[in-house]
């Protein structure tokens, strides 16, 4: 990370923050390999918090003058009319993923909007803040075709598909995640959008021990899969993806749709694809959601895979 490469990333995010987005995006995102020298950094626009993600190691020169840097932004014309008032840099390479507050008074919980939704996120103590801003459209895309729906939300985290069915109209979703935390936040994230929680199931327990709850409310229109790439003693992609396809053809309508995900950027499409054909041929393959525009990537089967299948 060369004085050219802070040089680019100053220049790249003086233009995002002109002007700055109405809701939250990602401002710049490194990982994607776009940008030679800058593949550990990610910046996102949490509505006047900047949120600055290093991924590697660098040297203790480099880390000072990344920070000089960021400050200098906040001292720019473009910072001072976007209305932001705080930075956070958090290391994600280190135990913990540290956060440091270089500018502003630290907020624990933040509340931020996408689409006309909210959500709280948590600032400087966990490694994930609670919304994954990659999988925008897939959201987008459950808030527009919920309507009257028995929804299921696999992998559940804070219920951010949760809280995009009920407002697209979803006559009920079933929550699972194994993390009791992450589902109470995904209660705060109904409250916050004003849901009706009767029309909301929250099961917090183990998928793979936990079928015969999962099966208690279905029959299911649409099924949400999007799991970590990988969760030491719960979760192992390779080995735990075709066993929760094996389970959607007793767990579906006729006609219901499917929406499996994948972040892992070693592997790439064709794996949901032929494990889908393998465990549930009853599913057809329907199309890949698109990826938004700020998260590009040079290698687009690593970006990230949400794959549509229907029930024939």
């Amino acid at each position: 990370m060369t004085p050219a490469h802070l040089a680019t990333l100053q220049q790249h995010l003086l233009s995002a923050l002109n002007p700055a987005p109405r809701e939250t995006r990602r401002l710049f995102h490194g990982r994607g390999r776009c940008w030679p020298g800058l593949e550990q950094i990610t910046v996102d626009w949490l509505q006047g918090v900047l949120l600055v993600a290093l991924f590697k190691p660098v040297s203790d020169e480099q880390l000072h003058a990344l920070e000089q840097m960021l400050l200098e932004l906040t001292r720019s014309p473009q910072w001072q009319t976007s209305q932001a008032h705080s930075l956070l840099l958090q290391l994600r390479y280190l135990p913990q993923s540290p956060s440091r507050w270089l500018l502003g008074e630290p907020q624990q919980q933040w509340q931020i909007s996408e689409h006309g939704l909210h959500y709280l996120l948590d600032l400087g103590h966990k490694q994930n803040n609670g919304l994954f801003l990659d999988m925008r459209y897939g959201r987008q895309w459950v808030q527009a075709n919920a309507q009257g729906k028995r929804v299921l939300n696999l992998f559940a985290y804070t219920c951010g598909f949760s809280v995009a069915a009920l407002a697209g109209g979803a006559s009920q979703v079933v929550n699972l995640d194994m993390a009791s935390a992450a589902l109470s936040r995904g209660r705060d994230n109904h409250r916050l959008n004003q849901h009706d929680l009767r029309q909301v199931v929250f099961l917090g327990h183990d998928l793979f021990k936990s079928w015969g709850k999962v099966a208690k409310y279905a029959p299911y229109d649409l099924i949400i899969i999007d799991p970590p790439s990988f969760q030491r003693g719960s979760f192992v992609l390779s080995k735990d993806y075709p066993k929760v396809l094996k389970r959607l053809p007793q767990l579906l309508n006729p006609g219901g749709s499917v929406l499996a995900c994948c972040n892992d950027p070693e592997v790439g499409p064709e794996y949901l694809r032929q494990s889908m054909a393998q465990e549930a041929p009853q599913l057809q393959f329907s199309e890949r959601l698109a990826n938004p525009p700020e998260f590009p990537d040079n290698q687009t089967d690593s970006a990230l895979k949400a794959l549509l299948f229907t029930h024939t």
